[in-house]
Formats: C-alpha cells, structure tokens, sequence
C-alpha cells in the first residue's frame, strides 16, 4: 500500500487506517478482545501500517489492546491516539502522555493528538497556547513524534498553529457528512496538514447493511447519530441504494466504495473500524479501488440528496 507523508513530518501513513473506537468497548456492542486483536494484525498483514486510538476508548483499553497486538512489530507501524478534553491542561496532559504510553507498551507515541477542543464536553477552557507548550515539550522529550487535533474548526487549528507544528486533523468525514469542506479542509491543504477522516463509511450507513428497518441494540451510540434521525434515515437508505450500481462497476463493496471516495481527495486518508479480521482485510482493499471522474461526480451528486439536508453543525450525534 502505497504511503503518504503524514504533514511535514518525517512520518509516512498508509491512506487506510485502522481505527479501534470499538476495541474499548464502550458505547459499543457486541465486541470481542480476540477479535478485535484479529482484526488489527489481519489489517497489518494486509498492508494497513497505521492505527488510530485513544485514551477515552474505554479508558484505555483500546490502547492496550492496539499495544498488545502489534508489540513485536512496533518499529514497524505508526500508532496514533489521543488526549481527551478534561485533561488539556499542562499537567494533565503530561500525565494521560505517560498513561497512554504505559497502556500501550511502546516507548513513543507516533501521532499525539488533542481529541476534542478544550471546554468541549463540559471540559475546563483552558487556553491553547498551555496545552500547545505540553506537546511541545513532550516532542522535545521524545515521546512523541508529531502533534495533530482532532474536531477542531478552521479557526481553532490557526490558533493552535501559533504555538506549534500541527500536522494531522481528523474530523468526521464521509459521503453523508462534508462540513469539513466548507470549513478547515482549505486551510488544511494551504498549510501541508493531512486530514485524517474518521467515520468514513458514515459509521457503517455507507456499508449498505442497515435496512429500513434496523433497530441499534441497547448501548450502541449509533442510535443518536443524525443520520438515523426519522427524517432522513429514508435518504440515507435511497443513496445507498443509489450507489450500488457504482460499486458493482468497480468490483467493490459498498464499504470500500465510500473509503476510495475519501482517500480520492488530496492529503486525506480514511480510518476505518473493523470489528474482525475479514472486515480489516476488506477496508485495506479500498487502497487499490480507482474511480473515475465520473464515478467521483455521480457519487458528489448522491451523496448530496443526505447532506444538503444537514445543518453546519460537525458533530455527527445528538447526545
């Protein structure tokens, strides 16, 4: 699989990675330890060298896990995670750096990232420019390797730019979600930052696996994604449909369809989830999927019945 430099860093991503969202578990069903163990090193030996985590996973425990299975090839893969909101002062960020580093077994952290803008979430507002001298002291220090954000907005990332390099942002992004487009996407590209998009398959309404009638078990956060809100779920099903003419003229997936629109786009890669090791092996196959203008065209335009219909605002729930 063919990498992409990750911002001006000396980093090199593949343009699919594995996200592990779920391996924490919470605010997910029905995962398995061993499967999803399965499914990271099914991901590495299909060419996926990069994987996405976080401290809030389960607190932690996506991080173990994705420590736990990739530890005798550490050297080769780039490990990403993050620090959460409530922990964006100094000293908090400082210490949830160790923790992370602990949690997954490793004496460096590839790609560290602010998860979510300080005061988000109830979080204390502290300012940038203090949680910005952190990283920067924690990339002095060697343990990690590159600062990225994550869910912030254009202006956002120009003020955390004032105190350091920023090299990734990951913002939700999918055919069915673009708000990104409109805001910190030009800026992304005027100023060499790789744009990580997480939920790429539209957190699986782009696999074509839900039906009219789906109904999301007790705990899965899925349930309170907008794009399941009774008025548009219907749209959502019609441009699934829509789209699977496109991804038979391909030898596609559905799913692997929606992950080769994104990474069509200049600097962007796609982190996709994978709850087994056949559904690993199949998202690291999207990398070879080639559309074509008109593909990409026609795919713009369905894409469009579902987002002309949502508002500005990024996030993609209603917790």
């Amino acid at each position: 699989m063919k990498k992409i430099s990750l911002g001006q860093s000396a980093i090199q991503i593949t343009p699919i990675l594995m996200g592990t969202w779920q391996a924490g578990k919470t605010m997910w069903t029905g995962i398995d330890d061993i499967e999803t163990e399965k499914a990271i090193r099914a991901a590495y030996d299909a060419g996926i060298t990069t994987f996405d985590t976080a401290t809030v996973y389960g607190d932690g425990h996506s991080e173990r896990i994705v420590g736990k299975a990739l530890s005798d090839v550490r050297d080769q893969v780039v490990i990403a995670t993050k620090v959460f909101a409530h922990s964006l002062h100094y000293d908090g960020v400082m210490k949830a750096c160790d923790q992370s580093l602990k949690d997954l077994g490793t004496d460096w952290i590839d790609l560290y990232q602010i998860h979510w803008p300080a005061g988000s979430f109830g979080s204390k507002k502290v300012p940038i420019e203090e949680t910005m001298r952190a990283l920067n002291d924690l990339k002095n220090q060697g343990k990690i390797r590159a600062i990225g954000v994550s869910n912030f907005s254009r202006n956002q990332i120009a003020e955390a730019a004032q105190f350091g390099r920023i090299d990734s942002l990951q913002p939700p992004y999918s055919l069915f979600w673009r708000q990104v487009e409109a805001d910190a996407m030009p800026y992304c590209r005027e100023n060499d930052i790789t744009i990580m998009a997480y939920s790429p398959m539209a957190q699986g309404f782009l696999t074509g696996k839900f039906g009219p009638d789906h109904k999301f078990e007790k705990g899965d956060h899925r349930a309170k994604n907008r794009l399941f809100s009774a008025d548009l779920y219907p749209k959502v099903l019609d441009a699934v449909d829509a789209l699977r003419p496109l991804a038979e003229k391909n030898g596609a997936t559905l799913a692997q369809l929606a992950l080769a629109w994104v990474i069509s786009h200049e600097n962007t890669c796609a982190i996709a989830g994978a709850r087994n090791a056949e559904q690993a092996s199949a998202n690291a196959q999207a990398a070879s999927v080639r559309l074509t203008d008109e593909d990409l065209a026609e795919m713009d335009r369905i894409g469009r019945t579902v987002t002309d219909r949502l508002d500005d605002n990024p996030v993609m729930w209603k917790f």
